[in-house]
């Protein structure tokens, strides 16, 4: 696990679970705030326990880039199913952040795309995963960045809930088998499995960071 050396800026991570996204941001040299409303002894950085959005209002301006990750279970299609409801928050969480003045990004899942606005897609198999597990990317307040290149995807996936098999990509999601080599796979050696079927690889928010980074620059110079 490589880390940049620190660059002097801040980011609030945003609805953290157990620190996916919050690893990647300290990776690319970032001092990183995770905050969620439940505990999470797990998280690797610094942590707060605290509504989220509450926090935001009152602490986001404070930091130079947020990073939120909205609970997804209202979007995702087992639940839909199952007609559990969940509350909307990507919407009151952009009207937050907006009025931080700071750029910002919000990460959701795939069917949450109708509430995002021009989300980037980003993909594990770019960064060189065995897994395919694709996360949008609203982005704001002046931050815009370009993902790596998404490959068609071409290499089979074992089913959900079974060992990988040879050649294939694995399915980290629900009781799934495998949790070490999901781990190694993802750069997650600190979570469990609760953590890991639905957390945000640190590669993907390591290179949004590195391109925070490299837009700052551009605007100083």
């Amino acid at each position: 696990m490589n880390t940049a050396l620190p660059n002097g800026l801040r980011v609030l991570d945003l609805f953290s679970c157990q620190g996916g996204a919050g690893m990647g941001y300290h990776q690319a040299g970032f001092d990183v705030t995770g905050v969620d409303l439940a505990p999470q002894p797990r998280y690797p950085l610094h942590f707060v326990q605290a509504d989220a959005l509450d926090y935001l209002r009152s602490y986001g301006a404070e930091f130079d880039f947020i990073h939120a990750s909205p609970p997804c279970q209202r979007y995702t299609l087992a639940q839909r199913i199952q007609g559990r409801e969940h509350p909307d928050l990507i919407a009151p969480v952009r009207a937050a952040l907006e009025a931080t003045g700071r750029p910002w990004v919000i990460e959701n899942v795939e069917e949450a795309a109708g509430e995002l606005r021009a989300p980037v897609t980003l993909c594990a198999a770019a960064f060189g995963m065995r897994t395919y597990r694709h996360r949008l990317f609203e982005t704001g307040g002046g931050f815009t960045f370009t993902p790596p290149r998404h490959r068609v995807h071409t290499t089979p996936l074992t089913k959900m809930g079974r060992p990988r098999a040879a050649g294939h990509f694995a399915h980290y999601v629900g009781n799934f088998s495998g949790v070490q080599e999901a781990r190694d796979d993802m750069g997650v050696p600190w979570m469990n499995r609760d953590g890991i079927r639905e957390c945000i690889p640190p590669a993907y928010t390591e290179w949004i960071g590195t391109a925070l980074l490299a837009s700052r620059l551009a605007v100083a110079a």
